[in-house]
């Protein structure tokens, strides 16, 4: 043995024998085995010397790609996972999600690569396939829908004032308000515990349906109808089968079943000289259409053209005919991460994904670009008023009776737990 440990350092030795087992070298590792041949070994590959760097003790550790990405003038930056709190005015813009390919239709998402990739956080290639950025949203917005807290998560270069050179590169009426990094496994959309959306309209909506449109900036909403509204908002709390308030859902559908925790309508306020009020919503997640059939059900109701049993009666098997409310004031207000806070939020390496600090930004973006857009467009388009004087033509009794079987297994959903185009 102590002849072999002499010549352990020398590459000249290929293998020796000693008491009947055969050494051998194999790169700079020495492999024992029987002399007798029966158990066979393999070189052990070695390490290219462009491609590894010493660690403790002297040992060859080899990079590992996710170490460092290197850019086009050989800087080397690490590349984290990380979520971006984004705020964005709706308007304008095909919705949330990128239509790879469709230049004709703008996304926030188009938006948001094109400022990624001129900021420096993603390499250009990334633009064209966005699952190399490992990027998830926590809900894909509608044509002009817009948000004050959405999410995304994403693995970026981690630049130097990302925030400020990101907003450099985007529109005004899209902004970047937080950044922070979370766990490499992190995504977005499935670790989300709940949404919560607020629903801008004109109290026009409430009034009787003979109340005329044409003086439609003096109506005001009465507390007792206030109330009333409510008491039907109210109802939809708790779990429910919403197969009536979305499309190609099934009514024996598991995944047309959801939960919600809230759902009320504010004091009436006056911008423009109309007045307004504003209908939050939060649940665990939401269908596509689910919120605006929600809101539209409800003031069908309350302009007298169906009774209060036709929520309940939505709820069944039976096919109901549900009114989509106009999707001009949905906002995305916020997103929940209560289990990855209560897990990660406090082990000293992560921080808990709430925006306290960013609150007065959040606020003041909603003022200036948000609540205003909602505004003007309701006030000059008329998109309530022009969608009420639909609501003649629904019919509100049950149109087929039990289970709806076609288009099963067609979801609107990008997965469980997940928001779809609202």
């Amino acid at each position: 043995m102590q002849k072999i440990r002499a010549l352990i350092a020398s590459p000249r030795v290929l293998s020796i024998k000693s008491n009947g087992w055969l050494y051998k070298c194999a790169g700079i590792r020495w492999i024992m085995s029987e002399e007798s041949g029966n158990v066979q070994t393999k070189p052990l590959k070695r390490v290219e010397e462009g491609n590894r760097e010493s660690g403790e003790n002297g040992h060859i550790r080899k990079k590992l790609k996710s170490d460092v990405e290197q850019t086009g003038d050989e800087r080397k930056l690490p590349k984290r996972k990380v979520v971006l709190l984004l705020a964005y005015s709706g308007k304008g813009y095909y919705g949330m999600q990128r239509n790879a390919g469709s230049s004709q239709f703008k996304t926030i998402e188009d938006e948001l690569v094109t400022a990624l990739i001129k900021s420096g956080c993603i390499p250009d290639n990334h633009g064209d396939d966005m699952k190399k950025m490992s990027f998830q949203r926590c809900a894909r917005t509608d044509k002009g829908v817009s948000a004050a807290g959405q999410v995304v998560s994403l693995k970026l270069w981690m630049i130097e004032d990302i925030k400020e050179k990101l907003n450099s590169n985007l529109p005004p009426q899209i902004r970047v308000l937080g950044l922070k990094r979370v766990t490499g496994g992190f995504n977005s959309k499935n670790s989300c515990d709940a949404r919560t959306y607020s629903y801008m309209l004109p109290t026009l909506a409430f009034a009787p349906k003979d109340y005329g449109t044409e003086n439609s900036t003096a109506f005001r909403l009465e507390p007792e109808t206030l109330q009333r509204v409510n008491r039907l908002f109210g109802s939809y709390k708790g779990t429910h089968n919403f197969h009536n308030f979305t499309s190609q859902k099934a009514a024996r559908d598991p995944s047309a079943r959801r939960y919600i925790t809230e759902m009320t309508c504010g004091e009436p306020f006056v911008r423009g000289g109309a007045e307004f009020a504003e209908i939050t919503v939060r649940g665990q997640s939401f269908m596509m259409h689910q919120i605006r059939k929600m809101i539209g059900l409800v003031i069908a109701v309350v302009k007298g053209y169906s009774g209060d049993e036709v929520l309940k009666r939505s709820w069944g098997e039976e096919k109901v005919d549900v009114p989509k409310a106009p999707g001009l004031g949905l906002v995305l207000e916020k997103v929940h991460f209560d289990r990855y806070n209560k897990r990660f939020g406090g082990d000293g390496l992560h921080e808990c994904l709430e925006w306290t600090e960013e609150e007065q930004a959040i606020l003041a973006f909603k003022e200036e670009h948000i609540y205003p857009s909602i505004v003007e467009t309701e006030c000059q388009e008329g998109s309530m008023a022009s969608w009420m004087a639909t609501l003649p033509i629904h019919d509100f009794e049950a149109t087929a009776k039990g289970a709806q079987d076609k288009d099963r297994g067609q979801d609107d959903d990008e997965g469980n737990g997940s928001d779809s185009a609202l």
